[in-house]
This record gives C-alpha cells, structure tokens and sequence, in this order.
C-alpha cells in the first residue's frame, strides 16, 4: 500500500524542466537591473516578481480561481516582496519555503566567459548571474508553487512561499524580510518550520558566521625618512598594534567547543583585508596608515560582546603605546621632546550580523535530514563561517530555521556563475518530501 509520501509525490511529479528553464531564463535576463550596490546600483525586484507572479496569479483565488493566496508587499516603489500561501485544511499547520531572494550581486560582464545577464544552457549547467544565488532557487520554488496550485492535492498543512527583496544589502533596513517580520506578515510561519533556501551544494547548512567589519587607522608623525628619529611610523605602529589585537582576540575568543558539534571547517577570526595610506615620496615615513578587515564569528559568541572587548584593547595599547613593539634602533611610538603620542582609533560597521546555529533537534532538521537522504542519498550537514544575512533574527523571534540551497557553493559571488539543472531536480523532490513528512505527522 502506497504512503502518503508516496502519494504526494506522484501527484506533484517531477520538476517540469522546460517551465524552469524557460522562467529562469526570464529571471536571468533582468539580473542586470536587480543587482544591489547601492548608491550606484539599487535593484528594482519587482521585475523579477512580476515574471513570478505571471505563473502564479492565473491560480490565485483572487483573478484566477485558483487556490492560491498571493501578497504583493512593497515599502519601497519598485522593490516588492511576494507572500504566496496554498492553503491547508487545518489551522495552525504550516510549512514555509522562505529566503529566496530577488536581487543579486554585481556582476562585470568583461570578467566572465559568457553574458552573466542572459541565461545560458551548457549541458546540465546554467549559467548567469543568479542562478545559483539565488534567482535559480526563485523559479524552483515558483514552479513547486506551481504545480500545487494546478494538482490541488488536499494538505493539511498550509505551504507558504516568500520571496524577498534587499538580501544582498542589509545594511538597508525595512525593504525585505525584516519589514514583513515588523508588519507581522510572517507571524504564522512560527507554527511549522521555516525552510531558508539560499545555499548550496544539496546539503543541510546547520550553522552560519557573524561578520563584523572594522578599520584600523593609526596616527603617528609624517617625517623624511632620513631622520626616522623623528617620525613616528604609522605603517610600523599600526602592523604591530593589529598584531597585538590579534593575539588578544584569539585568547578571548577561541574555537567554541560546540563548533565541533555543528562541523564548523573554521573557528572564529579576525583578519585584515585592506591596507592604505596617503601617497608620498619612497623617502617619507608615513604618518596616518589605515588597516580594514572583518570579523567572522561563530554563532556560540555574540558580536557586541566582542566589539566591547577589541575596544578595550585598544585602549589598552594606546595608554601603553610605548610598550608596543618596536622594529630597529630608532623605531618608536612616541616623541617626549615633543609631547607626541602614537595613536590608534577602531571603528566597527554598524551593519553586524550575527551567526546562526540551527535547532537539531527540531522536526524541521529532521524531515530536511530524511527527505535529503531519500533524494540525494545521503545526508552531511555542514557548517560555515560565511555569513546569512536576517536569518538570526528569524530564530530569535522563535521561527525553526533550517537552511539549505541547490546552487554550486564555490559559484557564489563569484565570476562564470551557474548551477546544475539536475541539482535543482532534486531540491524540488526534497520540497516534495519535506511536505509530504510533514502531512504524516499528527
């Protein structure tokens, strides 16, 4: 006797390859003008929201007759958000699809090997800007969407669909996710888990980084450098002050002996990315030097906690500039004869966000375990200290989060994206899965 598993997925089939193609290629053709750098580049979302709502709104209750409840929620003109529910029979059942958004990094079409604005078909690869982050997953959960509404299988879980505006830039608040969380348009998704699809490689993402990112500017003396007795070199002060930070945080903040558990590939670090300085002759000893970089923390240690911290260090070694470590007979920090004193100054981003490590022992990890598993067959979960933005607010206002994704990991952000069509074949049988399970359950 078939399962209801069994069932459900012989109702919604398979992924219908040709629609996805044919939607993603719509949606990969308007990636130019949703890419999110702003002020340069501010993306307009409800282009690719219109070409989802020209398969969806045919099914909705509202102009087609359909079963689908379908939400246009804009904030600002141009950058809207969709909320797409089919309805289920008994109240309080849910099951939500969530995080796949509708803008995309830049993209510079003189780097790539192909036109990163117009979808291309290589074999089972397709490529373009967003197909693997994340307009690929946008057509995979449209055409599930899709073809619930055209089957109408009786659920009694309701499944819901939200696609959003602004992911790649959350420095910009009340655009996206976190204003339909304000508006409480997302309050019943906390009855059932929430599923975030915006990673990759087919596998559970069970933990994610914090990034903070900060700059180092050290003021020393600007001097020729025939006289380094009378400079006080910033380049030197500032490599030497950053290297003290560094030893301190790694003191304060070690690998979390949970990180073991979430199979963390790194711990927590502090690194420096960019060095700059004012221009000048080979023969001047600089007197300002900026350091930048950022921070990537794991979810077992909270970020203004650790920007206390780094604060104090900083004070620290600039009420004992002296005692810094110096380099040659003349190297110094300060200048007595001159009542001069080296200094630094950190500043931190306000942008912070904050790591998240998933509930594993929530029914929403579990059904992603098993209906990864049957799919894929196998089931490895993993963790990285890259960095999802809005997720953690999610949990912390009690949503089961759970994170997975179908795009190819080492493509993200990155030149010559694509992702595999059979790949998102399978993320569509694991939708399929999740919400079957979820119908087993009493």
């Amino acid at each position: 006797m078939a399962s209801p598993t069994d069932s459900l997925r012989d109702v919604l089939g398979e992924l219908n390859r040709d629609s996805y193609i044919s939607l993603l290629r719509k949606l990969i053709g308007e990636s130019k003008y949703v890419q999110n750098n702003p002020p340069d580049l501010v993306p307009k979302e409800d282009l690719i929201a219109r070409h989802v709502l020209d398969v969806l709104q045919p099914y909705s209750v509202t102009s087609g007759g359909g079963p689908l409840l379908v939400n246009h929620v804009s904030y600002i003109e141009g950058r809207g958000n969709l909320i797409i529910e089919y309805p289920g029979s008994v109240p309080g059942k849910i099951t939500s699809f969530v995080g796949c958004h509708m803008d995309v990094v830049t993209a510079n079409s003189s780097d790539w090997d192909f036109d990163p604005f117009s979808l291309t078909v290589d074999g089972d690869k397709l490529c373009g800007r967003g197909t693997t982050d994340c307009l690929g997953h946008v057509a995979l959960v449209t055409e599930l969407m899709r073809k619930l509404a055209e089957t109408r299988p009786t659920l009694k879980s309701s499944v819901v669909a939200v696609f959003i505006a602004n992911e790649e830039n959350s420095s910009i608040c009340g655009v996206g996710v976190d204003a339909l969380v304000k508006e409480g348009l997302l309050d019943k998704l906390r009855d059932g888990p929430l599923f975030w699809i915006d990673t990759a490689d087919k596998q559970p993402c069970i933990g994610t980084g914090g990034m903070i990112a900060w700059k180092l500017e050290a003021i020393g003396k600007l001097f020729h450098s025939g006289f380094p007795h009378k400079a006080i070199n910033a380049l030197e002060m500032a490599s030497e002050a950053f290297k003290e930070i560094q030893v301190r945080f790694y003191r304060d903040f070690p690998a979390h002996p949970k990180e073991k558990e979430y199979g963390y590939a790194a711990p927590s670090t502090m690194k420096p990315t960019k060095w700059s300085y004012p221009e000048g002759g080979i023969n001047q000893i600089p007197g300002e030097c900026v350091i930048a970089g950022d921070i990537r923390l794991s979810p077992f240690y909270i970020p203004m906690n650790v920007v206390k911290k780094i604060k104090e260090y900083v004070d620290d070694i600039n009420d004992n500039i002296e005692k810094l470590e110096m380099r040659g007979p003349v190297s110094k920090y300060i200048l007595p004869d001159e009542n001069l004193r080296g200094k630094i100054v950190m500043s931190f981003d306000e942008d912070m966000t904050s790591g998240v490590a998933c509930d594993l022992k929530s029914r929403g990890f579990h059904v992603l375990c098993k209906a990864t598993e049957q799919v894929v067959g196998c089931v490895k979960p993993y963790s990285l200290t890259g960095s999802l933005p809005l997720i953690r607010e999610l949990q912390d206002e009690g949503y089961d989060v759970q994170i997975s994704g179908y795009g190819v990991m080492a493509t993200y952000h990155a030149r010559n994206e694509y992702c595999l069509l059979s790949d998102m074949c399978e993320g569509y049988l694991v939708f399929v899965s999740i919400i079957a399970q979820l119908e087993e359950e009493e």
